[in-house]
């Protein structure tokens, strides 16, 4: 059980915020494992973040009381928030933005067992592509939410594979994705539909549609990766 502050647990703390521990693991002995919060080598790391639209109430009320001009406004949400959870727990929170880069991606494979989709998002049985990982915690102890999970590869029983046809840049194939090609197509003035209603790619996935991102949420997205100033 991590270290609480009161009776509060790590998992309540989390989901006052639409957030959840999403899986972690031990650093094995000789493992080189970054510092927690006291400098020492860190001994268990806790993934954090969100599934669907948890999280979106959450951060669109923080947002409206932002400078319409913050720059990185999740990013920004992400740091104050589980910052300041991870002060509570003893921990030492680190973020997939901040150099230098820790290798989140790896650390995501390892806790949940997860592997790319052809869109280059880690896929989940239950989630498909709409989840995230915003941050993470780094304990000097081990702690019961360090657990790894085993989980099947979604992509391995889809046989339409219907992504790879949905994409109107041609930025997706079964062996790899164009970030470019996709980000040419937004900012081209022909993508509108992707702008504003989502990754048609992903969309396209039928794993996890229930839980979808909301409309303004993808829209949000979707803007911030194609360098478009948001919506107030």
């Amino acid at each position: 059980m991590a270290a609480a502050a009161g009776p509060e647990s790590l998992a309540d703390a989390l989901a006052a915020h639409g957030l959840m521990a999403r899986g972690g693991f031990a650093f094995g002995n000789g493992e080189a494992a970054p510092a927690g919060p006291s400098g020492a080598d860190a001994r268990a790391v806790v993934l954090v973040g969100h599934a669907g639209s948890t999280i979106w109430p959450h951060f669109s009320r923080w947002l409206a009381d932002q400078p319409a001009n913050l720059a990185d406004p999740l990013d920004c949400w992400s740091r104050e928030t589980i910052g300041a959870i991870a002060g509570r727990f003893s921990a030492r929170p680190v973020f997939p933005f901040e150099k230098p880069f820790l290798p989140f991606q790896r650390w995501a494979m390892r806790a949940e067992g997860l592997k790319p989709s052809p869109l280059g998002i880690l896929i989940h049985p239950e989630y498909g592509q709409w989840h995230a990982y915003r941050g993470a915690l780094l304990f000097e102890t081990q702690v019961a939410e360090a657990r790894p999970h085993a989980l099947s590869h979604a992509c391995d029983a889809c046989f339409e594979k219907p992504c790879l046809f949905a994409c109107p840049a041609d930025a997706v194939s079964a062996t790899s994705h164009n970030p470019d090609a996709c980000l040419a197509h937004l900012r081209s003035g022909r993508g509108g539909a992707c702008m504003g209603g989502g990754c048609l790619a992903r969309l396209a996935c039928p794993v996890g549609a229930g839980w979808r991102y909301d409309d303004a949420q993808q829209a949000f997205h979707m803007r911030a990766f194609a360098g478009a100033p948001r919506d107030r």
